[in-house]
């Protein structure tokens, strides 16, 4: 089976500077990883490059197998499957939880059309499964604007979850979460990866530790470090860059 996710010999620069550095991962079908490093690592423009919002100046970047993601724009790679959730969370705050979910199925109308339109019961089953999916069930007729900073984030996670992506990347999910949302993000991710690929980039490592997954350390624009948690956390190099700060 070929990789879902294979970027070899990364390397872009903005004005002189290195944001990537020849920088190599590979992430399986499947799997779910945890991307650290310090801040200028290259952790988003390692992101940006996946989905087509940078163009790298040289390297591989190849989505399930043989998919050249570096001859796309970002509409194209949205469309094979890859989804990405920012740091913000970008929900319709005037529209009910279950009109968001419904508002982000794939579907070839217009959004206006989207809402008014009678969903089929494959559709209204895509939604009930996710609204468990995210804990939101009981929260499906609220306002988006009404939920909390955490719920906001699952919804957005939900949303993207209607385009049934293949790879889900995710940014920083758990900043500025309360312990329990933080515990309940981690459960939720940990479901999403039982069917599909997901790669987290995220500061906080209690968060890290309870998704008990593969770790890349990055620093520099390149992967430094790679293994459990515990063993980049013991890395010398790891120590010396990120965590002995």
């Amino acid at each position: 089976m070929s990789e879902i996710l294979y970027l070899d010999g990364i390397s872009v620069s903005f004005g002189g500077f290195k944001a990537l550095n020849d920088l190599s991962l590979v992430v399986e079908p499947g799997e779910m990883r945890a991307i650290i490093g310090p801040n200028g690592a290259g952790k988003t423009t390692m992101m940006d490059i996946i989905t087509g919002r940078t163009r790298p100046d040289k390297g591989i970047a190849l989505f399930q197998g043989d998919i050249d993601l570096t001859r796309m724009d970002e509409a194209q790679i949205a469309n094979l499957g890859i989804g990405r959730k920012f740091q913000k969370p970008t929900v319709f705050e005037s529209h009910s939880v279950e009109d968001n979910l419904q508002l982000a199925q794939k579907a070839p109308r217009g959004p206006l059309a989207t809402l008014f339109a009678k969903l089929s019961d494959s559709q209204q089953a895509a939604i009930d499964e996710t609204l468990e999916a995210i804990a939101l069930t009981a929260a499906r007729r609220r306002l988006a604007g009404e939920l909390s900073h955490g719920q906001k984030q699952w919804l957005e996670i939900g949303m993207l979850l209607m385009q049934q992506p293949e790879l889900l990347l995710v940014d920083e999910p758990v900043a500025g979460m309360t312990d329990a949302e933080t515990e309940q993000t981690a459960d939720l991710l940990r479901r999403i990866a039982q069917t599909r690929s997901v790669v987290v980039v995220e500061h906080d490592m209690e968060f890290v530790r309870a998704l008990g997954t593969k770790v890349s350390v990055l620093h520099e624009g390149s992967v430094l470090s790679e293994g459990p948690l515990e063993a980049v956390q013991n890395d010398p190099r790891v120590i010396e860059v990120y965590l002995g700060r």
